[in-house]
């Protein structure tokens, strides 16, 4: 009877497990702080979704980039969810690589979402990814420190502004640097902030030809400009900071200016994260000679491989992270400052978020007059401000990077760098078999 008894204890087991039996989604992410708030939310998914687990996989963001990328073009589906933006969703879409949003659930309301973000996670009509939180670029500056030096930042600033300002409030003996800026080589990392600011010099990346236009005098003029500002006015070691890094140094009060993500105001106005939460001011992204192409549209988004083997669960997940309800979620959690930006209509109508959000405007209209169809003073033959919306960017844009980090690092100089930047990228074209017939 016990063997029996042993039998049936054993066969029970395993209906229960069979009975539990869950779905496993690997999600692949960046190490941003809202996406480490979403991996933390993410158990009241998982409470109401019993049979679905999730795996994550955090990464830095050029470590994510490259595994992405040679996972769906293997087709190695690894990854249920992709972390991905503008510039790859497009692509990816198509060459097939990503399933189709379509038939979106009615409860999603899909049309809240701004049609801009919409457009640039879309190819050919068709939606391939949903967005996270959606970002556009700001001066952010310490209000304290700007009245102390009896100095007022316009609602426009230029560069040359920036400069001045930054000569004012710079105190290396207190470790304050009057400005701080991304130099990590990266095409997302140093690139996705210099070429905004090449853009407003009246540069591009590329003539209609597909002639690379590194050496050209907007160019020259626009690196100048940011590395001048890193060596002067800059925190030691800027060839190596990146957005995270960036950011913790504003938010530890050690820099004075700095132009960057939208997404980074509802971290800095953070009194539990912050130390300048209460300082904080706000304004447009800097001018060089022109006020056209100076900020970017950018969105991080989910997106799911045709190579995933749970498509449904996957979108599931994707449903609850970028909805309404989680923006909820996280109101109600960490407070209305700190919900995913850049989305939803309906966040920028809740006067809640408004109210706790001095930023909240000025990130929306960043957004909505950012036009990456039109973003250079002459014009070009790809899609985008901060990028070229071509597959062989995430290569020269990087090895660009690279360069441009050795000039802020001092190892180099802005003609040296251009002149090898521009060689670099006429061999990476060409071997590309551009321009394409």
């Amino acid at each position: 009877m016990k063997t029996f008894a042993a039998l049936l204890l054993g066969a029970t087991a395993l209906v229960g497990t069979s009975a539990l039996a869950q779905t496993t989604l690997t999600i692949a992410t960046v190490n941003n702080n809202d996406m480490i708030v979403m991996q933390k939310l993410s158990k009241d998914f998982e409470e109401k979704n019993p049979d679905i687990k999730l795996n994550w996989v955090t990464l830095e963001e050029n470590v994510l980039r490259q595994k992405i990328t040679t996972d769906i073009a293997t087709q190695g589906g690894q990854y249920d969810i992709m972390t991905i933006g503008m510039f790859e969703t497009p692509l990816f879409g198509e060459k097939g690589w990503l399933s189709e949003f379509k038939d979106v659930p009615a409860d999603y309301k899909l049309d809240d979402v701004l049609k801009s973000v919409r457009d640039g996670l879309s190819f050919d009509g068709k939606l391939y990814a949903l967005p996270f939180y959606a970002e556009s670029q700001m001066t952010f500056y310490r209000k304290d420190l700007f009245d102390k030096a009896g100095i007022t930042m316009p609602d426009q600033p230029t560069w040359e502004q920036i400069g001045q300002f930054a000569e004012k409030i710079t105190d290396k003996d207190k470790e304050i640097y009057g400005v701080c800026l991304r130099g990590k080589p990266g095409w997302g990392e140093n690139m996705g902030q210099i070429g905004p600011v090449v853009n407003s010099y009246g540069g591009r990346w590329f003539d209609m030809d597909w002639k690379p236009q590194l050496t050209t005098e907007p160019w020259k003029e626009g690196v100048t400009t940011y590395v001048d500002l890193l060596k002067k006015y800059g925190p030691p070691g800027a060839s190596s900071n990146g957005f995270n890094e960036t950011l913790s140094l504003f938010a530890s009060g050690k820099c004075g200016m700095w132009v960057d993500a939208t997404v980074a105001a509802g971290f800095l106005t953070d009194k539990k994260q912050s130390q300048v939460a209460d300082k904080m001011g706000y304004a447009h992204p800097p001018i060089g000679k022109f006020d056209k192409g100076n900020h970017y549209l950018w969105s991080w988004a989910l997106a799911v491989p045709v190579s995933s083997n749970e498509p449904d669960a996957a979108k599931k997940f994707i449903y609850w992270a970028t909805s309404q309800d989680y923006i909820k979620l996280v109101a109600k959690e960490n407070g209305w400052a700190a919900v995913p930006p850049g989305t939803r209509t309906s966040t920028y109508d809740t006067p809640e978020y408004i109210s706790a959000a001095p930023f909240a405007k000025l990130t929306l209209e960043t957004i909505q007059t950012a036009n990456p169809t039109d973003a250079t003073q002459e014009k070009v033959p790809y899609r985008g401000i901060s990028y070229v919306g071509i597959p062989e960017f995430q290569s020269f844009g990087t090895a660009v990077g690279q360069k441009m980090s050795a000039v802020i690092a001092g190892q180099s100089t802005v003609d040296e760098a251009l002149n090898e930047s521009q060689k670099l990228v006429e061999r990476t074209m060409k071997q590309a078999g551009y321009p394409k017939k």
